[in-house]
């Protein structure tokens, strides 16, 4: 099994050992009773609480754990070709002072950290064998990539990961000449490999590529169709399956019951030891896999924690002029530090954390998140409707159908990671008179959006939408910012489109696309907490493409879809301590728009701001087009639309995003306050604190 490798032993350091056990599913994880605790230099052995309540484990593996001069070799190593000078003997010291110092990190920054500890051999053995950056290194979502960073020249720059300015969360073309390809959604490695292949082919440069694939990634679409033509083209590429047996959530789907039968193809160490060493690179499948169907050559499992068979298997892999060829690696995501290893999630993404105990650090409580709300308002409408039915696309828990799951779940699925499917599926439910809730997350409906159009708008068929992550999502930056969905979803034809202020008008939004059943249905909420809101008992039905006014006011007025209604606010408020009163509006819905709501401001003030966390031709062009249709276009130039700068926002806090977009209160307030001179500016509002 995975980590059979790891052997105890004392070294002229005196490091320490400690027993682990492996856990149903296959990782291993310390014995309550001897666990092993990270501290800031090196391990520590936990005393037993209660010993005689521990049977003794027939498979027993040990860690080796280290003194307190942990980094020697990982402070030696800046680069990949340092790694490469170091002797094979001192590859499995260097792993534990990778793991030990990426968990050290993770600690205090947050971030991924399970996938990562999971491929830190792997990390290790790829930059040995290959002659990176010549050879080309493809991560497909690159959640996993921290070591891989660390490895090249970055590890100094670690504590800012996913700060402003600092290191990106996921591989970055302009990051680093390590960084090929950009990457952080998934399944798209393969494709992106065959294409820097078939360009090393037309210009005869002779470099390796490299794709590596998690278990969960192989089961999207887009690495079906990678697979498909890379077998036609039969060019030499390398695909290493790093297979964790888990993505976000457990797998899903049939090609997770294939790879279950691979795994337990696993050949003991000392046969595919002797192979390796005779120069052999073997199936142990027993049978033609999947992949050599698709015409890639399908060779392992090897233990992916194992850094000597991987260095062997991956050097043979390079030398091996035969085409494309798969490389199966069995990894255990959360490896080799407990608390990853005992977590149900192996701590997939976290908040900064107590290294002894894994234990994270929360803010206080405060309201409840947006994504808790939606799904107990769906709990609750299903409860009283049996068509509702809830569809993820391999994201349960980030979107709140965990819970609903758990009360329904018959009603409940899972489609993988496949959005595209995901959508399709929901029209054809839709079709049966089912009402199916597809919870997506705004940078992830994307991948559907054909599907959107075609199988779903074209039809009028009503599948609701649950947009969760609109707007700003923070530190995970620019590939997961939820900026276009008002957008892409304006343009079509038919689709309702609402977004709550807050989030007891959530739970009525909800209500609200369980009644609508003529058309598609989408309703957009942003990441985090609400604002506090009472919430309702049970969700009302909205009269659709109606907003309201909030507060009255006198010359400038603020017209806001969504959650930006708080900043909206708080602007007013702050102008009203200059005697300029503001009308504030919640839109409620963007589409159809409250054009009747839309006149009445646009007459009755000097200047209206629209206010949206979306991207340019979004709600403000839904508010011009409304006024066009009106006969109001000579109005037009009242309006002072606030939206997405045309610009890629990086990672940040969401704050610090809001005021690089220019769509906090104190932005509001200069805006309103120096807009063309029609409101007087009074000088001390353009510095209002932010």
């Amino acid at each position: 099994m995975p980590g059979e490798h790891n052997k105890s032993g004392t070294d002229e350091n005196a490091s320490k050992t400690v027993s682990v056990r492996p856990r149903q599913g296959g990782n291993a994880v310390a014995s309550t009773f001897e666990q092993a605790a990270f501290t800031q230099n090196r391990y520590e052995v936990c005393e037993p609480e209660s010993p005689a309540a521990i049977a003794p484990s027939v498979d027993t593996m040990r860690l080796r754990l280290l003194s307190d001069s942990p980094r020697q070799l990982l402070d030696s190593v800046d680069r990949p070709e340092d790694l490469r000078t170091l002797s094979p003997k001192d590859l499995r010291e260097f792993c534990d002072e990778l793991r030990k110092d990426l968990v050290r990190i993770v600690s205090k920054t947050g971030g991924h950290l399970g996938a990562g500890l999971g491929v830190v051999e792997l990390t290790v053995a790829l930059h040995r064998v290959f002659d990176t950056p010549r050879d080309k290194l493809i991560w497909d979502v690159s959640h996993q990539c921290y070591p891989h960073k660390m490895l090249t020249g970055r590890r100094a720059l670690m504590p800012g990961l996913r700060k402003g300015g600092g290191l990106s969360g996921f591989t970055c073309r302009s990051e680093s000449e390590f960084d090929p390809f950009g990457a952080a959604h998934s399944s798209t490695a393969i494709s992106a490999a065959l294409g820097f292949a078939a360009a090393r082919d037309l210009s005869g440069s002779g470099e390796n590529v490299i794709a590596v694939v998690g278990d969960g990634a192989m089961s999207g679409g887009m690495a079906f169709e990678g697979l498909n033509n890379l077998g036609a083209q039969g060019r030499k590429l390398i695909i290493v399956l790093n297979d964790n047996n888990m993505s976000i959530a457990p797998p899903s789907g049939a090609l997770a019951t294939h790879l279950a039968q691979l795994r337990s193809k696993l050949a003991p160490a000392h046969v595919r030891s002797a192979a390796l060493r005779q120069g052999r690179l073997e199936s142990y499948a027993g049978a033609n896999t999947l992949f050599d169907a698709f015409g890639v050559r399908y060779v392992g499992p090897f233990d992916g924690h194992d850094i000597d068979q991987l260095v062997d298997a991956l050097t043979l892999a390079r030398d091996d002029d035969g085409g494309p060829i798969l490389v199966h690696v069995l990894t255990e995501k959360g490896h080799g530090y407990a608390p990853a290893e005992n977590a149900e999630d192996c701590m997939h993404g976290v908040s900064a954390f107590d290294i002894a105990t894994g234990k994270q650090k929360k803010s206080a409580p405060g309201a409840p998140s947006y994504t808790s709300v939606f799904a107990k308002a769906l709990i609750d409408e299903a409860s009283r409707d049996e068509r509702i039915v809830a569809v993820s696309a391999a994201m349960p828990t980030g979107t709140g159908l965990d819970k609903f799951g758990a009360v329904f779940p018959e009603r409940c699925f899972d489609a993988g990671i496949a959005e595209q499917h995901t959508v399709t599926f929901c029209a054809g439910l839709a079709c049966e008179g089912y009402k199916p809730f597809a919870a997506i997350y705004s940078t992830f409906l994307q991948r559907g959006y054909d599907q959107i159009v075609h199988d779903v708008a074209i039809q009028r068929l009503p599948v609701r939408f649950a947009i969760d992550r609109a707007g700003f999502v923070g530190a995970d930056g620019v590939t997961h910012q939820g900026s276009y969905d008002i957008t892409y979803l304006g343009c079509l034809p038919g689709f309702v489109l609402m977004a709550p202020a807050d989030e007891a008008e959530l739970v009525h939004m909800v209500a609200t696309a369980a009644a609508i059943d003529d058309r598609p249905s989408a309703v957009r909420f942003p990441r985090g907490n609400g604002t506090g809101a009472v919430l309702p008992e049970r969700g009302g039905v909205l009269e659709i493409g109606k907003g309201r006014i909030v507060r009255e006011g006198d010359k400038a007025a603020i017209l806001s879809y969504g959650s930006c209604l708080a900043d909206a606010m708080e602007a007013a408020a702050r102008l009203d301590e200059v005697e300029l009163a503001v009308t504030v509006a919640d839109a409620r819905f963007a589409k159809p728009i409250d054009d009747v709501l839309v006149a009445r401001l646009v007459r009755d003030h000097e200047i209206v701001v629209t206010l949206e966390a979306g991207s340019i031709g979004g709600f403000s062009a839904l508010v011009f087009d409304s006024l066009v249709r009106q006969g109001l276009a000579h109005l037009m130039g009242r309006i002072v639309p606030m939206y997405l700068p045309d610009i890629f926002i990086q990672h940040d806090s969401p704050d610090a995003q809001a005021k690089l977009a220019g769509l906090n209160s104190a932005s509001i307030v200069a805006r309103i306050a120096g807009d063309r001179g029609r409101i007087a500016p009074r000088p001390h509002l353009v510095s209002v604190h932010q």
